[in-house]
């Protein structure tokens, strides 16, 4: 039996949720429900201007979501990342420990850079908008990844948004061809549907050589697949994957696996805020698959994850949740 159900690679970021309205986004310059990479200055300038809005802040990024997620479900991961000497790294450190993660985010050398942070801000709609300064995670390489613990994992998951610079790139594809070599599973997330238009080559080269399970939402499946017909998608992620997640926002998601197709309802709730409703979908689906269930069952179980916390504040779901959550979806503590 293996150590880990999941070991998890990607940017380590500290979350600051804010409140703000359309008419803030467009004079800043955004575009709603997109990701924008940004530089430590313009951060700073947002960051200023956003400063009487913060609602919550806590260890983020998308893996780091995922894996948190998989913990509360019960499961067992391993977080590889980097975070800098600073107040929000040693924040990030804990609160993931706090939550069940183990993780290899020691601090980097004094003065070495700062710690990444994600703006996320959360409109009316309950759509959130991010902007993100990636600090010391953009300089995640493959000097940073345990492979002792990646060779006892049952899955190795990749963070979709490590394609946006050339050594956490690197990292990815080496972390996938180490556990190719040693029989680990491949799960890729797209992240966002900006990596695909700006990143394709390296986005491709993460599913060079097939995976074994992917995630995404509509919008980026229909980007990958260059086209606005989701069955033309749906065909091409087969070509890519041997099972997938297609996440349908309130309509629900599509599972493929086991060369059979399950469409999943949509659960109708008042969704308040959406941020890491894509990462706690997969970490619930990673639970379920690594403990004995159907990719509908584990599905299933995502559904209702997902749907009970974008009717709240956070990336994340309370352990006792968590908990009841599996007990609704049918899904028992293993």
């Amino acid at each position: 039996m293996k150590a880990y159900n999941v070991y998890g690679i990607g940017h380590a970021l500290v979350d600051v949720e804010c409140h703000v309205d359309e008419p803030f986004l467009r004079q800043i310059g955004l575009q709603k429900g997109s990701m924008t990479l940004v530089d430590a200055q313009r951060q700073a300038e947002l960051s200023d201007k956003l400063k009487h809005q913060v609602v919550h802040r806590s260890s983020g990024g998308s893996a780091s979501n995922t894996m948190i997620g998989l913990a509360q479900m019960g499961g067992k991961g391993f977080h590889s990342c980097k975070v800098a000497d600073d107040e929000p790294g040693q924040f990030f450190t804990a609160d993931m420990r706090a939550n069940g993660v183990d993780n290899a985010s020691r601090p980097s050398d004094p003065k070495q850079g700062v710690t990444g942070q994600c703006l996320v801000m959360i409109t009316p709609d309950a759509e959130r908008t991010m902007c993100t300064h990636l600090g010391i995670s953009e300089t995640f390489s493959v000097e940073n990844l345990s492979e002792h613990h990646l060779r006892q994992a049952e899955y190795l998951y990749i963070e979709g948004y490590l394609v946006s610079s050339p050594t956490t790139r690197q990292a990815a594809v080496a972390a996938k061809a180490h556990a190719r070599a040693n029989g680990v599973k491949t799960a890729l997330t797209f992240s966002d549907v900006s990596m695909i238009q700006y990143f394709r080559d390296g986005m491709d080269e993460f599913v060079s050589g097939g995976i074994d399970l992917l995630f995404c939402n509509e919008n980026e499946a229909l980007s990958y697949a260059g086209t606005d017909s989701l069955d033309v998608a749906i065909r091409r992620l087969k070509e890519i994957a041997a099972s997938f997640c297609l996440t349908l926002g309130p309509r629900g998601a599509k599972v493929y696996g086991n060369g059979e197709m399950i469409n999943l309802a949509g659960i109708k709730v008042k969704a308040v805020d959406t941020n890491g409703a894509g990462d706690l979908f997969a970490g619930a689906f990673l639970y379920g698959i690594t403990h004995g269930h159907t990719p509908a069952r584990a599905g299933n179980l995502a559904i209702h994850a997902s749907a009970q916390l974008v009717t709240q504040y956070g990336a994340r779901l309370q352990t006792a949740q968590a908990d009841q959550i599996k007990s609704s979806s049918g899904v028992h503590h293993e």
